[in-house]
Formats: structure tokens, sequence, C-alpha cells
């Protein structure tokens, strides 16, 4: 579960530079989107559309663009093509297994781009279920410990309802079932523990150990491919340590 949550760290400090290219703005408006054509356009009946409408208002997603991305969703507003959520798998160097997550209005071009990522990057496409078996869906939220100490935080989350913890440094990931993530956030609200993030993730079932420099080479693979306009998420079974994630971050200021 660790390299779900120091990617997630990564992308947290780069989320700056894509909301400054709007990249980060229209995957949140299509987030919006396929939750408010799955379940409706009201956030409060609707918690799929409340997690997506909270991550917008979080990255200062203009009121406006919410509302017109809902009304996209509902049909209210013709704009735009029809998005298909489409899940991609295949493996980074190494052998590592990653998830990739489309929302796009052309399935055909979503998926030749999403290949020649993979090619160009030194990984490969794989066929349906060659890797998403070793990944389960969790409800994981995220939190910072502001000032408390982490593990103590930790017990919190377990005796409010959460399935697993995980600590990592001032970083803190609660782990439950799908289905009772929103209980878990609502208990968090109640006892007025603020939270950074909530979501449905992919989390993998067990860590790929590879050498540290394929494990580089998988972090800018998953790279490129979060920078294609139609990816959403990328999820790994990649075990990223904190000497790995250094060389990362080193590599792209030397780049």
């Amino acid at each position: 579960m660790s390299g779900h949550s120091k990617w997630a760290q990564i992308k947290r400090k780069k989320g700056v530079a894509d909301v400054k290219k709007g990249a980060m703005f229209t995957r949140l408006g299509r987030e919006i989107a396929i939750a408010a054509r799955a379940g409706g356009g009201d956030p409060d009946a609707n918690f799929a559309l409340r997690l997506a409408v909270d991550k917008a208002r979080a990255n200062n997603m203009p009121k406006d663009n919410i509302e017109r991305a809902i009304k996209r969703g509902t049909g209210e507003l013709a704009e735009g093509g029809q998005l298909e959520d489409v899940l991609y798998e295949g493996y980074g160097p190494g052998g590592t297994a990653l998830l990739v997550q489309v929302l796009t209005d052309n399935r055909n071009r979503a998926a030749s781009d999403i290949r020649h990522i993979f090619t160009r990057t030194g990984g490969n496409m794989a066929s349906s279920n060659a890797v998403a078996w070793m990944f389960e869906k969790n409800g994981v939220v995220t939190l910072d410990a502001h000032g408390k100490d982490p593990d103590e935080l930790a017990l919190e989350l377990i005796d409010a309802g959460a399935d697993d913890v995980r600590v990592d440094g001032k970083v803190v990931d609660a782990y439950t079932t799908p289905e009772k993530l929103r209980p878990l956030r609502e208990q968090l609200e109640k006892r007025k523990i603020p939270i950074t993030s909530a979501e449905i993730a992919w989390i993998s079932k067990t860590p790929a150990e590879v050498s540290d420099d394929q494990a580089v080479q998988t972090m800018k693979l998953m790279e490129a491919l979060e920078e294609h306009d139609d990816v959403q998420k990328v999820y790994t079974n990649l075990e990223i340590s904190d000497a790995v994630m250094a060389k990362f971050e080193n590599a792209k200021e030397h780049a």
C-alpha cells in the first residue's frame, strides 16, 4: 500500500503545476460528469459525486465549472462527446503491474495513445485481467497528522471504522471497503478530524519489489501516462521506498 501513498504524495506536490496547465480541471470535470451520470446530480444523494465535487473544491476548481460538469453528466448540457470509463492494464520495467483509469470520448484513440506511451517508456500493454487480479478496490482516506501523534491518529481511525491503517511519516492512510467509505468519512467529520482526501482506489494486494533503476523508470512511465488528457489515475503494485522517491525527484530536477 505504500506505493499508492507515496505516489499520491508526489502528485499532490505536482498539483499546482497541473492546475496552471488546466489539466487537473479537465480531469476533475470528467470525474464529476461520470459520477453525475451514474448516480444523479445531487451530491447529498450521490456519494461518488460528493467525493468528486469535494476533490474539485479542494483544488480550487471554479463553482461554474463544477456545475457545468454536473449538468454534462446528467444530460442537461450537451457539451463534448459521450464519456466512457475504461481501465487499461500493463506492465512496467521489471514486471511491475499498472492499471490506467481513462475517461475518454474516443476509445480507439485513447487505446492507441496509451499503448504508445507504454512502448516508448519501457513497458507494454496487457490483455484484460492480466494484472487487475493483483488489485482490489478500497476506500482510502488520507490525513495529515497536523501536529498530532500519527500512531495515536491511526488508533482513532481504527476506532472510527477503518479496516487497516498505514503511517508514512506525518501522512496517515486509512483503508476500508468501498461500501464503508461513506460511514468512515462521516465518523471522521463528527469527530472533527480533518482529512486531506477520500477516494475509491485500486490497491495492490501484493507489492512488487524491483531494482531502484526499474522503480524510477516505472514512475516515469506513470507520470507520462498521467500527462495524457484522458488519463484520470494510474495505479501500481510498485513498492516505492524513500530512496527511490528521492532518486525520481532528483532525476526530474536535473532532466
